[in-house]
């Protein structure tokens, strides 16, 4: 690919060129990976390294008790990992019913019933067992060491930490943990996390053993317990991740590969299957209707993710159905140029998350993304061990469909990481993340580089949107004025808004610019976290 790299947006970052490459959104997580790889580890070792120190250095979005999804290119071929958590043994309609009403819709957006098994700490263990060099305890030394002598807090997590104060000090452990003084910490001060490193030496002594069954899953099931909550040690003890087969489109010439359902990926893959259908190279990059088009094909494509996607065994339809290519060029017809629409669900039948990447020069890349779904998750701090737990509960449902509660299973899944390939080979590993925006994140930046030969740095600091819902989207302000108005005019409703941490996501790209070996990769990293790409 012969990118432009002339950058027309404001940015503080320039792309990085290095043989061996971690990029995260803080520098100490992606200096964590770097430390791998100076030691003789692979991309895998410096993935997990990093994915450790960050649960330390993020915690707003990421923490021990997160979920976590991998895409493994092991120099031949592409590996998925599925290491979402699973509902509680406990967890039936009925036992919502009956604590929060009839009427309830939802596992509540916070507290115990908001946490089902955490899958990322295994998702490290599986990685390392399969593709890992280094013994499994020096991956965790950096995020132990963080913990213990405690890092300065950066401005943007700062920012994000003191907006969770209000809503989440009465969560039992939380303020214990996260408010030092009673108050978040400030930019510049130190924050420590003792309890955290105590488990981080558990699990470094155990290979997570002592997470999944031992110690730090009794210490949960009794702090569970004493908060209203139904979680056991032996819920923790039956979870293991599942090593997936990815799905994929092809797009202009190139693959776009992603983890399958229970995970939003597949909304990327739709969207670009429409996209596929128009010349969107034909348009003005950054004007009206390449920007109009791209909306409405990622409408279309949440339209049926949200009816459709759940775990794979309560799926009514089929992924290949609803990637079909003579479906998607039906869904493509419905797109009008000249309005916004509304789109419901077509018929396929007829037819608080922080992401990092990190590549060797032996060929090995990994895109890697964990999270504890909202900012802080539930809430809840397992006091002694410091397990700060996700609230991905929240994401069943409590109707009859696809996606009801059931013991053992998968709630729908936001988090996704992202892999290109080219004639089967490996091109990047890159992800955007943020809550729903993480498809849409995908697709914009792909469409730049690969429909614009936008570089990876240039595509990740170019103005977003992102959809919402119905004819709601939010834009950049960043995003040129004649565009926005351009986009209102054909009955987009805009509100234009500059926060960068969760509303447009941040991503962390690695593209593979031949040998890794003699060439190496260019790597870029979002300005709108704190975050660096960094190698040699």
């Amino acid at each position: 690919m012969n990118f432009n790299y002339t950058n027309p947006y404001t940015s503080t970052r320039l792309p990085l060129f290095a043989r061996n490459v971690v990029s995260t959104s803080h520098p100490l997580g992606a200096q964590a990976g770097l430390r791998m790889l100076l030691k003789g580890g692979n991309a895998v070792d410096a993935a997990i390294a990093a994915a450790a120190a960050m649960t330390m250095v993020e915690p707003v979005s990421n923490g021990l008790g997160s979920d976590a999804f991998a895409l493994i290119w092991d120099g031949k071929e592409l590996h998925g990992l599925n290491a979402s958590g699973r509902a509680p043994q406990s967890w039936t309609p009925d036992y919502f019913s009956k604590k929060y009403g009839a009427d309830a819709q939802t596992p509540p957006k916070r507290g115990m019933d908001s946490v089902s098994v955490p899958g990322a700490v295994a998702s490290w263990v599986a990685m390392s067992e399969r593709f890992g060099k280094l013994p499994f305890a020096d991956l965790v030394e950096p995020a132990i060491e963080i913990a213990e002598r405690g890092y300065l807090l950066p401005p943007v997590v700062q920012q994000k930490w003191a907006a969770a104060t209000d809503e989440l000090k009465g969560q039992p452990g939380f303020a214990q943990s996260f408010l030092p003084w009673g108050r978040a910490p400030n930019v510049g001060e130190l924050f420590q996390f003792k309890a955290a490193g105590k488990a981080l030496r558990a699990i470094a002594q155990s290979k997570g053993s002592a997470y999944y069954g031992g110690e730090i899953a009794h210490a949960i099931e009794k702090f569970s317990a004493q908060n209203g909550g139904s979680i056991t040690a032996k819920d923790f003890e039956n979870y293991k991740p599942e090593w997936v087969k990815p799905i994929a489109k092809d797009y202009r010439g190139y693959t776009l590969h992603e983890i399958p359902p229970n995970s939003q990926g597949i909304a990327a893959l739709i969207a670009l299957g429409i996209l596929e259908k128009f010349d969107v190279a034909g348009l003005p990059i950054d004007g009206v209707d390449s920007q109009h088009l791209q909306i409405e094909a990622m409408k279309l494509a949440f339209a049926d993710v949200y009816k459709y996607v759940a775990e794979p065994s309560a799926m009514a339809v089929s992924v290949d159905q609803m990637l079909d290519d003579a479906y998607l060029a039906s869904r493509a017809k419905l797109i009008d140029m000249k309005k916004a629409q509304d789109f419901g669900a077509g018929n396929p039948v007829k037819g608080g998350t922080i992401y990092l990447t990190a590549a060797d020069e032996n060929g090995m890349m990994v895109s890697f993304i964990q999270s504890n779904y909202m900012g802080f998750g539930s809430g809840c701090v397992e006091p002694e061990f410091g397990i700060s737990l996700q609230n991905r509960g929240h994401a069943f449902s409590l109707q009859q469909g696809a996606n009801q509660v059931a013991p053992g299973k998968r709630p729908f899944h936001t988090i996704i990481p992202a892999f290109l390939t080219k004639d089967g080979q490996a091109v990047m590993s890159y992800g955007v993340m943020g809550g729903n925006m993480q498809p849409q994140g995908h697709m914009q930046t792909l469409v730049r580089m690969l429909d614009y030969q936008q570089s990876p740095q240039v595509a990740c600091d170019a103005p977003r949107w992102r959809y919402n819902a119905g004819y709601e989207i939010n834009v950049e302000a960043a995003m040129d004025p004649r565009t926005v108005q351009g986009l209102a005019d054909r009955g987009h409703r805009m509100e234009v808004i500059n926060d960068s941490y969760q509303d447009f996501g941040a991503g962390q790209f690695i593209w593979r610019a031949g040998d890794p070996s003699v060439e190496g990769y260019i790597a870029a990293s979002d300005a709108r976290r704190d975050g660096q790409a960094v190698g040699f």
